[in-house]
């Protein structure tokens, strides 16, 4: 890992975001770092492991959903560490001419985008090394130019990313300014952690990733709503992310009869249509 420009980028002196993901998710791409203070928050609230994996059904459905509405290009911002199956594999799965780019600016990501680029030869995937802070790089990035049409639809997935933008960084004008880079058709998919069901345990929570430095912010239902003014949301509405459709989910995404709680899962969830 020491050899790419990448890796000597990688900072291991805190706990990542990214990387405490991939631990929730029982990956192995973190260092001990983060493992420490990703056992902190499980520790603190073990339901953090529900959360994580219900993040990532929802983005497999919410894929699904959007493939079977006619979307066939994807531009995936906060892509995070990669894990089987990516986006782009459930979108080709379904469409093969599928077309996803995808935006971190971890470099720890960037180290795993060839597995990102692994597409169907009808379709297509990219990688930008951009931050969601700096919507214009991703949108002026050639990369997203010469695998996306941006005068046909295209989903904008925000998953498990909007709680990591403070309101000083303005995160609705962000995403509304990337919006009004996309055409009527397009859709917004989002999830956001929330402390509607257990504001203690967020309280927690967030002191745990702003002490290893990473801002946090968690945000109300009314909050997460206000994302998609203007927007027209498919039912059913802004729901916990479990309740989002759970007649598509997939049957190894979770046990059978291990339905959990909307507490455990604490994360908002949407879909909105551009007109």
């Amino acid at each position: 890992m020491t050899n790419s420009p990448a890796a000597r980028d990688i900072d291991t002196s805190r706990p990542h975001s990214a990387r405490m993901y991939d631990y929730y998710l029982g990956g192995k791409d973190n260092f001990d770092v983060d493992k420490e203070a990703a056992e902190k928050v499980v520790e603190t609230w073990p339901s953090i492991i529900t959360c994580a994996r219900e993040n990532r059904a929802f983005m497999h459905r919410a894929t699904r959903t959007l493939v079977d509405r006619g979307i066939r290009q994807w531009l995936d911002i906060g892509t995070g560490i990669p894990t089987e199956p990516n986006l782009h594999q459930v979108a080709q799965g379904l469409a093969p001419e599928a077309r996803v780019v995808y935006a971190d600016h971890d470099p720890l990501v960037l180290k795993y985008a060839e597995t990102l680029m692994r597409s169907t030869k009808e379709g297509r995937t990219a990688y930008i090394q951009a931050d969601f802070n700096d919507p214009d790089a991703i949108l002026n990035a050639p990369q997203l130019e010469q695998v996306l049409d941006l005068s046909k639809p295209v989903a904008l997935s925000l998953n498990a990313l909007l709680h990591f933008v403070t309101d000083a960084q303005k995160p609705y004008e962000i995403v509304s300014h990337l919006l009004e880079a996309l055409p009527a058709g397009s859709a917004l998919a989002i999830t956001h952690c929330t402390p509607d069901f257990d504001a203690e345990g967020w309280e927690k929570i967030t002191q745990i990733y702003y002490d290893g430095g990473t801002p946090f912010r968690v945000r109300n239902k009314a909050e997460v709503t206000q994302f998609f003014d203007g927007l027209d949301v498919l039912e059913p509405g802004i729901e916990v992310a479990h309740r989002w459709h759970p007649e598509i989910e997939d049957s190894a995404a979770r046990e059978e009869g291990a339905t959990p709680t909307d507490a455990q899962v604490s994360l908002w969830a949407g879909v909105g249509i551009k007109h």
